[in-house]
């Protein structure tokens, strides 16, 4: 089945992400950063697409883009193979690197820019890596305080205000915010198996079906609340794994 095209955004703009095949560490260490950062600023200027922003994770890669001479796809195939190639002769290897197909959104709108913008920057902060903002020496946040290097940082700026000394000192402010931004991520659902939610209401005390059958109503409840409260269980596993119905989980809180 062919894959869905992807939808245009109208403004050019998009946030990409590179993920590593299989979620697997693409920089080892600084020397493979820089070399990404290399390959990034070169074909920038052949493919001539604008690079409003970027983040490098250990096992991906942010960067927010406008689209320009040639479609992104073209630029990003040029960036990831430069970096594989460089990549795989440092360390002896062959084969892919990164997810064939990297995920993108579009961004539309000028306040959705600057929300993807902060997201990006604060990508190491949310992943617990620093305990600040302006700790990560991986992204274009300094760019936006200084000269871009290979960062266009006027577009950015100019959001904020047309007066750079009064753009800057917003922009500062505006990326330390706390925020609950849900922009691209690295998040997979999480589902547990029926027998893992069996092997927790076991760490429960729970040892059979019959058993939290003839519990007290509260106490009942509690055990429950509880496993709701587990990431990838849901209310129609936790009734086929107990016998209790979808309705009874339901109204517990």
């Amino acid at each position: 089945m062919p894959r869905k095209a992807r939808k245009k955004s109208y403004t050019g703009v998009y946030h990409i992400m590179l993920r590593g095949i299989n979620r697997q560490t693409i920089f080892e260490d600084d020397e493979d950063k820089n070399k990404f950062i290399e390959a990034l600023a070169k074909y920038k200027k052949i493919s001539g697409f604008e690079l409003y922003g970027y983040c490098l994770m250990d096992n991906h890669v942010h960067l927010l883009v406008k689209e320009r001479q040639e479609p992104l796809s073209t630029a990003l195939k040029r960036i990831s193979s430069s970096y594989v190639y460089w990549y795989n002769r440092k360390n002896n290897r062959c084969g892919h690197l990164f997810q064939e197909r990297f995920k993108s959104e579009n961004v539309e709108s000028d306040a959705y820019f600057i929300t993807a913008l902060r997201y990006i920057h604060q990508n190491p902060l949310k992943a617990g890596l620093v305990n600040s903002v302006w700790d990560s020496k991986w992204t274009s946040i300094y760019e936006y305080l200084h000269k871009g290097e290979i960062t266009d940082i006027d577009r950015g700026l100019n959001l904020f205000s047309q007066d750079r000394k009064s753009a800057i000192e917003r922009f500062i402010v505006y990326m330390q915010e706390d925020n609950e931004d849900q922009c691209l991520d690295l998040t997979q659902r999480v589902k547990l198996s029926d027998d893992q939610v069996r092997e927790y209401f076991r760490k429960l005390g729970v040892t059979s079906n019959s058993m939290l059958q003839q519990m007290n109503k509260e106490k009942r409840n509690e055990i429950l609340t509880q496993v709701k409260k587990l990431k990838g269980v849901s209310i129609r596993q936790i009734s086929r794994v107990t016998g209790i119905s979808k309705s009874v989980i339901d109204r517990i809180k």
